[in-house]
């Protein structure tokens, strides 16, 4: 049964290194990442792994056979044979064998060695009774204990065989990367041949205990030694959920070359039946992706069949052309309720599908798009769902004019919107810019003047309504600003700055109410739609404006390394006219200025990371938004986030999550996310870690509220033998998403 490594990097072009898929854990260390791929994984109360001296002070190459003897008896055996007694070294390039007593033959050029053996090379290190050793390399030892250089992982073997070559050959072996005193698991097999430059491996009769207790057998594997990738049976997938029952699934790597392979994962749901999973990744000098799917024939709960599909490419055609596809499908609405896990992946609404081609110089970029939606939430109504563009071509250009600091510009998109209702057809808009761009250290200044015209040719343009409507607005644009500098800190050692910043918008009203709405919205205000002249995404609209973007910066950062350690900014727009241009169901504005937002950033001051943001309306006196996160990270495997999320009329939640070791070797990691509002939990994540030198195991239950309501509960087992492999479906890159800072156990120091 062959095993590969898990689940394998693919090789070749040297651009882009392809991540294993977080689905699948490796198998190939079932046996023996064994004398490998042995943990680098010991944390802080392990023992390092051993250190080698040189063979030698003398020439590590010279191929000659070096004798020392610390007051030995030496005396002429029969046939020319030299025995030397006593504390006697040989050593050989970068080979050495030390014994009690040493037989050297002058003529074959054996050694044989007796009593407290010890030989070591740059692999491995091994103690025996007795064994031999001859100038061309060949060695062999019985009733010896082995122990890998420069890794954790050790053993006993009846025999061991070091044949010229690069080959190893162990017989009745018992191996572990537990340290010394600590055998928590122990891999035995018959016999392991390991064939070091054609990077193979093989291993008969092979058993695995944990605490004792047997957990596997094989009767044969094959492994690749190293990084090299080989066809065969990656590691059982196991859980359960409330929504599939027990799942059960088994991979199978199949390395069709080295720029492209195939994971293929037939997986047992005891409430649904059974489903077939493939996952292929390619990678060329030129181009990267993956294609993933699954197919799951009759489901037992719902009586058709469910799929997924997934592709993601990236292609450099030629430099300054590239390809680039993200397509994703499913089967049904229900899809990602029945199959995600984590109140995030089942709130999907639409799924975006696109395929660009983007052309790029010193002066264009052109990206010409297909793009369409698949809803997920059905019971979003058919009128506010999202167009299809099909096609779309934007180009945007920029010159310099000499060095004068004036530049030009030029804006332009052609778009063809398609949907089931509602009005439909093309849109065109170009929108020329001149600027001239004044910067200095302390200051600078912006001026910019503009031009949009946008034209319509609509299908059901609805009752009334212009079948080919257009628009043409003017603006003007002044982006200036300050930055005041001074020195910070006892010795100056830190720098404050102040960078008061106004930006001063006009654009005249335009009537717009019977021109159609097709990707246009009113973001949330923030820092950056403060300073945007244009209050809309999306060319459906252009927002009038005569106003005064008022906002002001200060930061704090180390003046030798540039770190940042505060920055906090506010900012507010102030209106001469009050604008007139709505989207539909936007209020009109009726206030003379905006919000007053504000957005403080504090990072690790003391191990402790602050980020608020506060949107607050000083005519009513009332809070609009509000966001604040704070993290305490003392190190890698302590962690504390506290959050807190406010939107007027629309949510109001605590989130608090952490990761902390608790006594020993064992942690706990846990998060809550409450909504206020709905006096509810909308997700609750608990578990523990083990982890010692040798063995970890990690236990998540989660419990989250769907998009329709529903509460799932799933459960998430990873258990792993150090220097071997993962065992089940691992939780780590559920928890990476879900709490702030925490680093997986595999991978923590």
């Amino acid at each position: 049964m062959p095993a590969p490594t898990s689940p394998p990097t693919l090789r070749q072009a040297p651009r882009r290194r392809i991540l294993p898929n977080e689905r699948h854990v490796s198998a190939v260390s079932w046996i023996v990442g064994i004398l490998v791929s042995a943990a680098a994984h010991a944390g802080d109360m392990c023992p390092a792994p051993p250190k080698h001296a040189p063979a030698s002070a003398s020439d590590p190459t010279d191929h000659l056979i070096h004798i020392e003897s610390d007051a030995a008896e030496a005396s002429l055996g029969p046939g020319g044979q030299a025995v030397l007694n006593g504390g006697v070294t040989v050593r050989q390039d970068q080979r050495s064998v030390s014994a009690d007593s040493v037989i050297v033959d002058r003529d074959s050029g054996h050694i044989g060695v007796k009593g407290s053996v010890d030989f070591e090379d740059p692999r491995l290190r091994v103690r025996s009774g007795s064994g031999s050793y001859d100038q061309v390399g060949t060695a062999d030892f019985t009733d010896a204990d082995f122990q890998l250089l420069d890794r954790s992982g050790r053993g006993t073997a009846r025999e061991i065989a070091l044949q010229p070559g690069g080959r190893i050959a162990l017989d009745q072996v018992r191996y572990t990367t537990c340290p010394v005193g600590d055998n928590d698991w122990m891999l035995q097999a018959s016999s392991i041949n390991l064939d070091t430059v054609r990077q193979q491996g093989v291993a008969r009769h092979v058993h695995l205990e944990f605490k004792g207790v047997p957990i596997l057998y094989a009767p044969y594997f094959s492994f690749p030694l190293g990084d090299e990738r080989k066809s065969g049976f990656l590691f059982p997938i196991i859980g359960t959920s409330s929504t599939n029952g027990i799942e059960i699934g088994i991979p199978y790597y199949v390395n069709l070359a080295p720029n492209y392979d195939l994971t293929l994962t037939p997986e047992a749901l005891s409430k649904r039946g059974v489903e077939l999973g493939g996952d292929f990744r390619f990678l060329t000098s030129s181009s990267h992706g993956d294609v993933n799917a699954t197919y799951l024939p009759d489901d037992a709960q719902t009586h058709f069949d469910r799929s997924y599909f997934h592709m993601n490419d990236v292609t450099d055609i030629i430099p300054g052309l590239r390809a680039q596809a993200d397509l994703t499908a499913v089967s049904d609405s229900q899809y990602f309720e029945d199959f995600a896990v984590g109140s995030e992946a089942t709130s999907v609404t639409f799924l975006d599908r696109h395929a660009d081609l983007l052309y790029y110089d010193n002066s264009w970029q052109i990206r010409a798009q297909l793009q369409n939606f698949q809803t997920i939430d059905i019971s979003v109504p058919a009128e506010d769902r999202p167009y299809s563009r099909v096609p779309r071509v934007d180009a945007q250009g920029l010159w310099p004019l000499a060095d004068t600091g004036l530049e030009f510009s030029l804006a332009s998109e052609a778009v063809n919107f398609l949907r089931e209702v509602g009005p439909t057809g093309l849109r065109f808009d170009v929108s020329p810019e001149l600027r001239w761009s004044l910067r200095s250290a302390g200051w600078f200044f912006i001026p910019a003047v503009g031009f949009h015209f946008t034209q319509y040719d609509l299908q059901n343009p609805g009752l009334g309504e212009p079948a080919t409507p257009t628009r043409d607005v003017p603006y003007g644009r002044l982006d200036t600003g300050l930055v005041f500098e001074r020195d910070s800190g006892a010795d100056g050692q830190r720098t404050e700055t102040l960078e008061p910043r106004m930006v001063y918008s006009y654009v005249p009203y335009r009537d717009q109410d019977k021109l159609p709405i097709f990707d246009t919205a009113l973001p949330d205000l923030n820092l950056t739609e403060l300073f945007r002249t244009n209050r809309y995404v999306g060319d459906d609209r252009i927002g009038d404006a005569d106003q005064l973007s008022l906002g002001v910066t200060s930061r704090l950062f180390d003046t030798a390394t540039g770190q940042q350690f505060l920055a906090a900014t506010i900012g507010q727009i102030r209106y001469f006219s009050v604008p007139r241009v709505t989207v539909p169901g936007e209020p009109p504005e009726v206030y003379n200025a905006s919000d007053i937002v504000g957005d403080v950033s504090l990072t690790a001051y003391k191990h402790v990371t602050v980020n608020l943001y506060y949107q607050w309306n000083p005519y009513i006196d009332q809070s609009e938004k509000s966001e604040v996160s704070v993290q305490y990270r003392p190190d890698d495997t302590r962690m504390v986030n506290i959050g807190y999320r406010y939107q007027h009329d629309v949510q109001e939640q605590w989130d608090g999550s952490f990761a902390w070791p608790i006594a020993g070797h064992w942690n706990a990691v846990g998060r809550l996310v409450y909504s206020i509002m709905d006096k509810q939990t909308i997700q609750q994540v608990a578990g523990f870690e083990y982890r010692s030198c040798c063995w970890a195991v990690q236990f998540v239950e989660r419990r989250y509220v769907t998009n329709t309501g529903t509460l799932n509960t799933s459960i998430a087992l990873q258990f792993e033998l150090l220097g071997l492999s993962s065992v089940q479906k691992p939780g780590s890159s559920f928890l990476q998403r879900s709490i702030s800072g925490y680093s997986a156990f595999d991978q923590a120091p």
